[in-house]
Formats: C-alpha cells, sequence, structure tokens
C-alpha cells in the first residue's frame, strides 16, 4: 500500500475479467424499461445462464427472450437475417413493444455476426425500433452490460437545435444510470430541493419518453461503470460531464450532490448538517467495522466507490481490484478516495486492474482481511481456507445509493461478522487453516 501523502499508484495484472455474465444486465433493464423486449442472440449456455440468474420461469412471459444460435447459424449455412426477422416479427406481434434490444453475446462475437448491418433492415421492415447492444463476456465486465446497453440507446435521444440557432435554451440536467424507481425519485427529490432543473433520466421508464439533448445539457452519471454512456453523450450528443462521485455513501451523496449544484451556480444549504445526521445514524455499524480490514477481488466495478465509503466508516482497505477502470471519468472519485484517506490518515489501497486471481489468493493469504468481497465462484473456496466472504453481486442487486441507503451497503458488509460471533456464541465451528495450511475447526 501507498502512503496517503502521495498520489494513487494504479497497477494491471492484464488477468481475464473473472465476473459475473454482463448479459445479466437484462434482468433489471427489462423491468425499467417497462415498453421494451429484449432478445439475447446467444447459445444455450446464455439460456441457461438467464434462466438460472434471473428467476423466471418462461411460461411467466418476461419481456425477455433467447435467439439460440445453432451449428448451422456458427457455420453460417443458415440465413441469419430470415431468422431475426422471423423472430421480431413474432415478439412484435405477441408482445408490440416499443423497443427491441438485441443483446450480443461471446458467439455473436466470435463468429462476427453483423447485427448492427441486420438490424436497420429488419427495423424498417417490422416498423419497430431495434437497437443493438454487444454485452458479451470477452470484451466487458460484468456491470458493463449495462453501459453497453444505455450507451446505444444515448444513440437515439433527438438533439434540438443549437444555442445558435434558438436562443434563450437554458442549461438542464440529464442523469443517466438505471437504478429502482424509488432511489432514482429519491436521488431527484435531493436535487429538486436545491432548485436543479432535471429534464429527465436515462434510461427511462419507456422508449418514448427519452429526454431531448441540446448543447446546453449537462449529464452526471449515478454509477462508476458508465464510462461509456458518459462518452457517447459527450461526444456524439453534445452534452458537458459534470465531474462527481458516486452518491454511494453518506460522503459520495453530498459530493454529487455539491458537483452537480456547482455546475448551476447554486450553494446547497444544510448539505452537511444532513451528512452528519446520517453518520450518526450509522453508529452502530461504525463501532463493529472499525479496525477491520477488507479485500475488493474485483467483479462490478463499483470497487472504489464502497472502499472509499468504507475507508471513511473506520475500516482498512487492503486492496481494491477491479476488472475495468476509466481514470477520467472517476476522478472526482479517486480523488474523494485519497482526501478519504488522508482524513482518516490510512495508506492508498493499492488499485489492481485485471488482477489475477493466482496472484491475488497468494496476497489474500498474505494479509488474511476480515472481510473479502468477492465473485460467487470463488466465496465458497475462499471460505474453506478461513476467509470470510460477501458476494460482490449482492451490491449490484440492492439499493446502495443515496444517503437513506448507506445503512444496507453497512448492512451487508458487516453480515459476516455479526454471522461468526452468532456462531461463536452458539458454539459452533469455524473451519480455518492451521500454519501448515492444514484445515482445522476452530470455534
Amino acid at each position: 500500500m501507498n502512503s496517503s501523502k502521495t498520489s494513487i499508484q494504479f497497477e494491471c495484472e492484464t488477468g481475464n475479467y473473472h465476473t459475473f455474465c454482463p448479459i445479466s444486465c437484462v434482468s433489471w433493464l427489462y423491468q425499467k424499461i417497462e415498453d421494451s423486449f429484449f432478445l439475447v442472440i446467444g447459445t444455450k449456455t446464455c439460456g441457461y445462464f438467464l434462466q438460472n440468474a434471473l428467476g423466471v420461469m418462461i411460461f411467466a412471459e418476461p419481456r425477455y427472450a433467447m435467439a439460440e444460435l445453432e451449428e448451422g447459424d456458427i457455420s453460417a449455412q443458415f440465413n441469419d437475417y430470415n431468422e431475426l426477422k422471423r423472430l421480431c416479427h413474432q415478439i412484435k406481434k405477441t408482445r408490440n413493444p416499443s423497443v427491441i434490444f438485441w443483446i450480443g453475446t461471446c458467439t455473436t462475437e466470435i463468429i462476427k455476426m453483423d447485427l448492427e448491418g441486420l438490424a436497420p433492415k429488419i427495423e424498417a421492415e417490422i416498423k419497430c425500433p431495434i437497437i443493438v447492444a454487444r454485452a458479451n463476456g470477452l470484451d466487458y465486465a460484468f456491470t458493463q452490460g449495462e453501459d453497453t446497453v444505455l450507451a446505444a440507446l444515448a444513440q437515439r435521444c433527438n438533439v434540438v437545435p443549437t444555442k445558435e440557432e434558438i436562443s434563450g435554451i437554458n442549461p438542464n440536467l440529464i442523469l443517466f444510470g438505471s437504478l429502482p424507481t424509488n432511489v432514482s425519485k429519491m436521488l431527484t427529490y435531493e436535487l429538486t430541493k436545491y432548485e436543479i432543473p432535471i429534464q429527465g433520466w436515462i434510461p427511462t421508464a419507456t422508449y418514448r419518453d427519452l429526454p431531448d439533448l441540446t448543447d446546453q445539457t449537462l449529464i452526471c452519471g449515478v454509477n462508476p461503470f458508465l464510462n461509456r454512456t458518459a462518452t457517447t453523450l459527450m461526444r456524439r450528443k453534445g452534452c458537458k460531464l459534470i465531474s462527481a462521485p458516486f452518491p454511494i455513501g453518506p460522503d459520495g451523496t453530498r459530493g454529487w450532490i455539491e458537483a452537480i449544484c456547482e455546475a448551476f451556480n447554486i450553494v446547497p444549504k444544510g448539505l452537511v448538517e444532513r451528512e452528519k445526521q446520517i453518520w450518526k445514524s450509522l453508529a452502530p455499524y461504525l463501532a463493529l467495522l472499525k479496525g477491520k480490514s477488507i479485500f475488493f477481488m474485483g467483479d462490478n466495478l463499483l470497487e472504489i466507490s464502497l472502499a472509499r465509503f468504507l475507508t471513511r466508516c473506520g475500516m482498512l482497505v487492503i486492496e481494491i481490484g477491479i476488472p475495468y477502470i476509466d481514470k477520467k471519468y472517476q476522478a472526482a472519485e479517486l480523488k474523494l478516495l485519497k482526501q478519504t484517506c488522508d482524513f482518516m490518515s490510512v495508506p492508498i489501497p493499492r488499485i489492481v486492474e485485471k488482477p489475477d486471481n493466482f496472484h491475488q489468493i497468494q496476497r489474500l493469504n498474505e494479509s488474511k482481511p476480515d472481510i473479502t468481497i468477492t465473485g460467487m465462484a470463488l466465496a465458497n473456496p475462499l471460505e474453506a481456507r478461513g476467509l470470510n466472504t460477501k458476494w460482490s453481486v449482492e451490491f449490484t442487486f440492492s439499493q446502495i445509493h443515496g444517503f437513506s441507503n448507506a445503512r444496507d451497503i453497512l448492512e451487508l458488509v458487516s453480515r459476516p461478522l455479526r454471522r461468526n460471533e452468532n456462531l461463536t456464541q452458539l458454539g459452533w465451528f469455524k473451519l480455518v487453516k492451521d500454519q501448515n495450511d492444514q484445515t482445522v475447526a476452530k470455534v
């Protein structure tokens, strides 16, 4: 780890993406965009994953489906255009969505399937927008699947005439990122208290309600994995990005609101006091977590934001593994991480991009953290080695944004510690490794 008085140091181990599959974004996006239909184009493996990960039976008629590729598709014996057109006609007839998303997978990448070339032709025939998003696990990590979808969706936003053509256009704000409706409403309310002119969100509940954009539109993201969406809105639509920490934890939420208010020349009165109240309400969790060490193996790209918040909670972050980091998009978050480490007088944790699990496990054995945040595939093996683990995917599917949800983050992080205390009181055993690397039972 580095001294907190120096700049943040980044490492890259060029490991594989040891993450949840990015096509899992379908599980929350099809519910968020209520008039949509998601067609995942892949193999049986993709279908099995969706069936198990989403937990929705086909007879429940969810608004997603599989276009299953067979040997004839892969060997180019079948006509992809005719088959996809047939499926889209069927979807249009039975479900009548306002928009159809084609989700590309690893297989469509490997066989070089021209989805972008096929989509406009079929869209013209069925008279329904078709948006292509390549959420494959070869190029993208877990949550980046949402980023590819929102980036493709952002390109469908209308751009109204520029200020040279129409005068008197005032700046407005577009927020981007898929959150549960109650959380997005809560963040919207936090900003409207300071009279921030919010024009809308991307994504919207319905495709037809996508917000219009101008060269006066300011944008701000709510998640650290949406760099491609931000780039699309800036480069292709002329929007201006507000660089801000992400609204995760009281400190991040305050920084997010302050950055947006500053962009509109507004002073957010009472915000510091609001943050202090939240920290006070978290006191029972802070007492439990203070001085405990935590290790992020890397999975959902939320690692830096969570590490910053938990550092402020008094925890010692040993390592931040992260599949991918856009340093420009996360600049404000990284700045706040350093400020937090300075404030807490703790070393800046090492940040390892694309970590190699083999080397990480060696570092885990050396550091023996109190809690390890990891993907589901490694959780049980690490528990067998005597390490307390928490699935990173739980932070993705939980409500962690805003002031009021800070407690939920600490509830998730502290659960392994509270579990161990309860098991100890009951006299149950825990498997750990002794000095000879042998598994032994210990109370």
